[in-house]
């Protein structure tokens, strides 16, 4: 017997049992949802939540500047057309507060906090092969005991926030974007670095470059990026989104990245340079993701449009630096457009226009250590700080389950498991751990190749049909094969393969965490594509997966 299986025993002898049907790690935009479907059965469920409140990502991202990228209208729950018609978003592209608001008003409505368990951690789980139920470990020391243990822990949700030596020696205070504190932080005329100019970070840095005393962004890749059109709405505006919920709300489950735009069909190839510039332009107009996610989908996997896509984006930015200096370290050349996630942004170029802006290349001279007075490079010079920001990401995808301590089958661990090889069938089980359920888990549509709530909304509705088809036929346990999981991982990996997106070092490929296994983390074969993937295996009574 292990170390590791003779402390998990001696934790469940002590800690209190309590029994239920299902246990949902987190109360976010999934877990929130699948706490109503399963409830809806009948089922006695229980979420277990780290925060203070729901939220999720709108929880903990507080961060100055924090904002959806999706339209508001199509950020949200497509449940209830009555819940819709109540809540009247402001603004296109909502703030983390308003977005926050929203999700607290569903869990008002829908009386979810009587079932939701916060400031509480799933710090492990045992399948017990002679029960067919899953052993839970909370940090608070109770033991629960469910058939089915859901996994809405997040895509985003495991910050990288160690990620320096020396951290603990500053003298001022360490902000991690992802951990950011409710209370006001006072930045008003202090040295500032910010480290990470990934999509929250281009936030941080245009929301407080007027705030600060001085500011030193440590850029080490530039990015691609897009001007987000916001703008408020009027009640014209609400009541033509409200009247179109159900129109909105098909169309949403089958275009490419589950927005409501999609690719025009149009090939790059059939077009004059006349009429692709004036697509370009056109679809540059909007405002939105639409220029990634519309525009052609060979972008994805020829290099020769590619190239002409990156070239025009350049060419916009370029228009906004005049100084050639500060555009050689501002505009990407290394890799091409929508290879990485493209922030929306306002303002951002023009903030390094400003005298108090000053960019530090980590790339040519990396950081070393964080010293008590600040950040040490590798040219042996210190940037001297009174606040440190943390823009540096996430152990995306696997990272929240790697955390904790999930044994399936055998004791097998899913972090050595995940450690090894990232696998998993259709990011909604995996083989190994049986009734273990996921969303926003790897080799599933997330994070940027899908809108969060039209992903997780529909990964929620598969387990929850797939959890209610258990229980009607009096089944205990559910798990993919092995063959059926080689199968999806096959797939994922030859389309995936095909596009540029693999060529580049990004987190989607999990390149910002050393010596995480490389695959493509999120499906990109599109939206309508694998959720008729899913509704295939529904429709055959779950062939490919062992019952019994």
């Amino acid at each position: 017997m292990t170390t590791s299986t003779v402390a998990t025993k001696a934790a469940d002898m002590q800690g209190k049992v309590t029994t239920f049907d299902a246990v949902v790690i987190g109360a976010g935009v999934a877990g929130m949802y699948q706490l109503y479907r399963l409830r809806q059965q009948g089922l006695k469920v229980v979420a277990i939540e780290a925060g203070s409140a729901v939220g999720g990502t709108w929880y903990w991202n507080r961060y100055p500047g924090a904002r959806v990228d999706s339209q508001a209208y199509i950020y949200q729950y497509w449940f209830s057309e009555e819940l819709a018609k109540e809540w009247n978003w402001s603004e296109r592209f909502p703030a983390q507060p308003e977005t926050e608001a929203y999700l607290n008003f569903i869990a008002d409505r829908c009386d979810l906090r009587k079932d939701i368990r916060f400031n509480t951690r799933v710090v492990g789980a045992r399948f017990d092969e002679a029960t067919n139920r899953w052993q839970i470990r909370t940090d608070a020391g109770e033991v629960l005991d469910a058939k089915y243990f859901v996994s809405c822990a997040g895509m985003l949700s495991a910050p990288l926030t160690s990620t320096f030596p020396g951290q603990e020696t500053f003298k001022g205070p360490i902000f991690h974007t992802a951990r950011w504190p409710k209370e006001p932080v006072q930045l008003a005329g202090k040295r500032v670095g910010v480290v990470g100019t990934g999509a929250t970070g281009i936030q941080v840095i245009q929301t407080i470059a007027s705030q600060v005393g001085h500011m030193k962004v440590f850029m080490r890749t530039p990015q691609y990026i897009i001007p987000m059109r916001n703008h408020k709405y009027g009640d014209s505006d609400r009541a033509a989104q409200k009247e179109g919920f159900q129109d909105m709300r098909q169309r949403v489950q089958r275009t490419f990245a589950g927005f409501d735009y999609d690719f025009a069909g149009d090939s790059f190839y059939d077009m004059t340079p006349e009429a692709r510039r004036e697509l370009m332009e056109k679809v540059w107009a909007d405002g939105s993701l639409s220029f990634w996610l519309t525009l052609y989908p060979e972008m994805f996997t020829d290099q020769k449009v590619n190239d002409e896509v990156s070239e025009f984006v350049r060419e916009k930015m370029r228009e906004r630096i005049k100084d050639p200096v500060l555009a050689e370290k501002l505009i990407p050349t290394s890799y091409g457009f929508g290879t990485h996630r493209v922030p929306l942004e306002t303002q951002f170029l023009e903030a390094f226009l400003r005298p108090n802006v000053e960019i530090v290349d980590v790339k040519a001279s990396p950081i070393v250590c964080v010293t008590p007075e600040g950040v040490k490079t590798a040219d042996g010079k210190i940037h001297e700080l009174d606040v440190l920001i943390l823009a540096t990401g996430f152990d995306a995808g696997s990272g929240a389950l790697t955390r904790m301590d999930i044994r399936g089958r055998g004791g097998r661990s899913l972090t050595e498991d995940w450690n090894k090889d990232i696998r998993s069938t259709m990011g909604l089980m995996v083989n190994g751990y049986p009734n273990l359920f996921t969303t926003a888990a790897p080799l599933a549509p997330s994070a940027a190749f899908c809108n969060m709530t039209t992903c997780l909304q529909q990964q929620v509705d598969w387990v929850t049909d797939c959890i209610q088809y258990m229980e009607s036929h009096d089944l205990k346990v559910i798990e993919p094969t092995k063959e059926t999981e080689d199968k999806w991982v096959e797939h994922h990996d030859e389309i995936a393969n095909a596009t540029l997106v693999t060529k580049t070092d990004s987190w989607y490929m999990g390149s910002n965490v050393d010596g995480k296994p490389r695959r493509l983390l999120s499906y990109i074969g599109g939206v309508g594509t694998y959720r008729q993937k899913c509704d295939e295996v529904t429709a055959s009574s779950y062939a490919g997966f062992r019952m019994r």
